[in-house]
Parts: C-alpha cells; sequence; structure tokens
C-alpha cells in the first residue's frame, strides 16, 4: 500500500507534529518585581513527586506549542541565562494544557492586566523531573553541530534553539531528539 506523503515545511523536510520539546529555565537567580525567577533543573526535582508547573510563558508561539502537548511526551530541560548555557536533564509531561494562574496574580512578574478569567489568554502545563542527563550538553557543542549540520544536512539543522531562539518552549524533532540523546554518552 502507498504511504501518504508528508507535508514538508519551509525547509523541504518533513513537517511532522512535535511530540518532544525544549524547555527552557534560569537556573540562577534573577529578581523581578521583588520575585527571584530562579527555576532550575535542581529545583525541579526538589519538587513534591519531581512535578511543577510551568507557568509564567508569554510568548503566543509558546504558548501554542504547550496547547499542543500531551500527557507522556518527553522534553529536555535546557538552562539559560547562565554561564554556559545547556540541556541538563529530561522531563516528562504529565498535565496538558490549562489556565496559568499567574497571569490573573497583579503581585507576579507574569500578571497579565489584559487576560479575562473567563477567556483565559496564557496557558502552562505540568512537568516531571525525569532524569539527569550522563553529561551536561552545552550550546557551544550544539552550536557548532547546528552550523556544521546547516551545510551537511545533519540532523540539527533545523533546530528550534538556534532557529526560533527566542522561545522559551520549543518543538523539537524525533530525528533531533534521538541525535542529541545520543550526546549524552560521548566523553568530551
Amino acid at each position: 500500500t502507498k504511504q501518504p506523503k508528508k507535508s514538508a515545511n519551509e525547509n523541504g523536510t518533513p513537517a511532522e507534529k512535535p511530540t518532544k520539546w525544549l524547555f527552557k529555565s534560569e537556573p540562577e537567580s534573577r529578581m523581578e518585581k521583588g520575585v527571584d525567577m530562579k527555576f532550575g533543573f535542581s529545583d525541579l526535582k526538589a519538587e513534591k513527586d519531581g512535578v511543577a508547573c510551568w507557568d509564567g510563558v508569554r510568548n503566543y508561539q509558546a504558548r501554542n506549542f504547550m496547547r499542543n502537548m500531551k500527557v507522556g511526551e518527553e522534553g529536555f530541560f535546557y538552562h539559560s541565562n547562565t554561564k554556559i548555557p545547556g540541556i541538563i536533564g529530561l522531563v516528562t509531561i504529565v498535565r496538558e494544557a490549562y489556565p496559568d494562574h499567574t497571569q490573573f496574580d497583579p503581585k507576579d512578574p507574569h500578571y497579565d492586566p489584559k487576560s479575562d478569567k473567563a477567556s483565559p489568554r496564557w496557558d502552562m502545563v505540568d512537568v516531571k523531573y525525569n532524569r539527569e542527563l550522563k553529561r551536561y550538553i552545552p550550546l557551544p557543542e550544539l552550536k557548532s553541530l547546528h552550523q556544521a549540520h546547516k551545510s551537511s544536512g545533519g540532523p540539527l539543522r533545523n533546530l528550534a534553539l538556534f532557529t526560533s531562539a527566542r522561545l522559551s518552549v520549543q518543538p523539537v524533532t524525533e530525528e533531533e531528539w534521538n541525535f542529541i540523546l545520543q550526546l549524552e554518552n560521548e566523553k568530551k
């Protein structure tokens, strides 16, 4: 039997519905409106049952990605805004998108006065600590691979970490996921 054709994105690669993700978070203290924005991988692990809501996302594209997430899907936990950013561990989605409570709290740095409780603008998901990678995969290593793969057609050629860098929640293709995951076994 014939397989249905997959549509392609602007780069000519198969457009697949993402089932893997990358979540960026800041592992070091940064105060905003009197609130420490720090939330590293060790903070997630320390939460009850290793579960936390992924709140405070205020970008429509990142919010829409979260709305597409399903329970059981996995993601990379990425430390950003630190001396050497990089991927530190794995998380699992344990609750699908629901209204982000911080949008309604005037004392919260993520407060959105235009958001309406009857029709919330912002959502969040719950993620669970899965495991730490065997080694930290630093941004410079990923960037070097991305650059090489752009010219060779390798797995990281379209990695959202570099093509949509501003997003705090990003899709990761199965090909990218598998390639990055095998990096943890390489000695550096």
